[in-house]
């Protein structure tokens, strides 16, 4: 048990791992570049989203970062949902979660890597 919390840990810090795990696996078993790309992208929003939380909480010294992500995401759905009802007049849920699902992604990418920055510089000045 106290490997796979140790696993579990190490891939929720470096959230590059799972990515480059899963993308090699499955171009390897399914020869197909974009949907390994989509799928590693999928899974790695899991650890991407964890992580920053944990590094908002370690630089603003809160518990807020988890809270904060899916306050984001739900304004995120929200309004992508709002737009596909406009355009179409209803929703599709699917290509909704989808969409949420990669743009946190993104975003939660973008965050680990500032906060990571922030989280070192402050580490070094310290030191």
């Amino acid at each position: 048990m106290s490997l796979l919390s140790n696993t579990l840990a190490v891939l929720g810090i470096v959230p590059i791992i799972p990515f480059l795990l899963v993308y090699f696996i499955h171009y390897y078993v399914k020869k197909d570049k974009k949907a390994a790309l989509l799928l590693a992208m999928d899974v790695t929003t899991l650890f991407l989203i964890l992580a920053a939380a944990a590094l908002f909480n370690i630089v603003f010294k809160s518990g807020f970062g988890l809270y904060l992500i899916v306050l984001v995401l739900l304004i995120a759905g929200g309004l992508i949902g709002g737009a596909q009802n406009r355009l179409k007049g209803k929703v599709d849920v699917r290509r909704l979660l989808r969409a949420v699902w990669r743009l946190a992604f993104a975003g939660t990418g973008v965050a680990y890597i500032l906060l990571f920055l922030i989280t070192f510089i402050t580490y070094i000045s310290a030191a």
